[in-house]
């Protein structure tokens, strides 16, 4: 499988400078697919969980551009930890993957840049709903 379909940290290009460092993204070149939205998540307590959920159709990149979290994705088999922790990295996370985000540091924000505006009809919030739209997609 190409490596675009697969979860994987992308590494943002970064401009050093002594008043500060600078990176960015560009949809089509530095991410595998076009801007539609971005938003992001803040004050997570460091016991709570968030995203739980797939998207059918969306792919997205989340980047902790302070702090840190731990990303478990699941394609459907083994889950797999990415600690994010680094502003000029992000995790790609292709659509129907399963991610649920936990370990939030106080103080951590992280930005999603996704590839589709918001459609409450392409998300899955259910775990089981979502093994069983996996299995009907490999069919």
């Amino acid at each position: 499988m190409e490596k675009f379909f697969e979860p994987h940290i992308i590494e943002f290009p970064q401009i050093k400078d002594p008043r500060g460092n600078l990176s960015f993204a560009e949809g089509g070149k530095i991410l595998p697919f076009e801007i539609e939205r971005v938003y992001w998540t803040y004050d997570v307590p460091s016991w709570r969980e968030r995203h739980g959920r797939a998207m059918r159709t969306c792919a997205e990149v989340i980047i902790a551009t302070s702090g840190q979290c731990t990303v478990t994705i699941d394609r459907g088999g083994d889950s797999r930890p990415f600690t994010l922790n680094r502003s000029n990295a992000g995790l790609y996370i292709p659509p129907m993957t399963w991610r649920t985000i936990t370990d939030f540091v106080t103080g951590t924000t992280c930005l999603t840049i996704a590839s589709k505006l918001f459609d409450e009809a392409d998300y899955i919030r259910d775990y089981q709903q979502f093994k069983s739209s996996l299995a009907d997609e490999l069919l």
